[in-house]
């Protein structure tokens, strides 16, 4: 039996052994490497951290140049257009309906901004970082803007900014003329500051698992290290997929060092199989 293979049964046995408990799923950048968006952090060539300082990405930085940080944003953003989703994505809407077929219950938490979970069906599924398909107003108090407001990514005025970025050009919020921010997680920002985070159901989730699987996660956030803690102090199964390294970020913490575009596919083809045998 080949590596992968035996991988794969291994884990179908494992989540089939969750029988109706919370099967939770954490995705990051990794995920959607195979759709050919580069990374944040991590060992591929393209990893956006390894030319850009994290300070970028932080509320402190849009308020002193809003113009600067869009043309970070939208050069990040158009590395996202005409992406489609991956064997990973649709592998994960599968084991969203064998967990769901069965009685049980899935949650997946995406760090990613992109929608090709969305694109590819995924359901019961978390933004947790926000998404670039939004944006909200700037301002406290408005009703476009956080803890509850947001609105579709306004691509002409975007296009405008694209065609002679300045603060004239900036995108407004059509109900008290303030600039439009993306609607994102910004690291000096906290995860119950916007609903669409659904922090609350994050950290429901945390204290219910069972079973903890991420994929193409390198655990540097926040997110991560509620969940991975929890799964841990929970005494439940903690996976992680991740061909890039060789060191599971917690002793307790199982390593599966397979792609998950391959992975992922064959574990969903073993339950499948499992399901089609019990039946008879």
């Amino acid at each position: 039996m080949d590596a992968l293979k035996q991988a794969a049964e291994q884990l179908a046995a494992e989540l089939a052994a969750v029988d109706d408990g919370l099967l939770l799923v954490i995705t990051g950048a990794g995920v959607s490497l195979a759709s050919g968006i580069p990374t944040f952090r991590g060992n591929d060539p393209g990893a956006v951290w390894k030319r850009d300082l994290t300070e970028l990405a932080t509320r402190a930085y849009f308020e002193a140049d809003p113009v600067a940080s869009w043309r970070w944003y939208l050069a990040r953003f158009d590395t996202l257009l005409d992406k489609k989703p991956n064997p990973t994505h649709h592998a994960l809407v599968e084991l969203e309906r064998w967990q769901e077929g069965r009685g049980g219950r899935f949650l997946l938490v995406t760090q990613n901004i992109d929608v090709l979970h969305d694109a590819a069906g995924s359901r019961q599924l978390v933004h947790v970082h926000g998404r670039a398909d939004r944006v909200r107003c700037s301002a406290d108090g408005c009703r476009h803007g956080a803890p509850r407001g947001s609105l579709p990514l306004p691509a002409d005025a975007l296009e405008a900014f694209r065609r002679a970025p300045s603060r004239d050009a900036l995108p407004r919020c059509p109900a008290c003329g303030s600039v439009l921010r993306p609607h994102v997680l910004w690291f000096d920002e906290f995860y119950n500051e916007h609903h669409d985070y659904r922090w609350d159901e994050v950290q429901q989730a945390a204290m219910s698992l069972r079973l903890a699987l991420f994929v193409g996660t390198s655990f540097a956030v926040g997110v991560t290290e509620l969940l991975l803690r929890a799964g841990l102090q929970a005494g439940v199964p903690v996976l992680a997929i991740d061909p890039g390294t060789d060191r599971p970020p917690h002793p307790g913490v199982r390593l599966l060092r397979h792609p998950a575009e391959e992975l992922l596919p064959a574990v969903c083809e073993r339950l499948a199989q499992q399901a089609s045998s019990s039946r008879r």
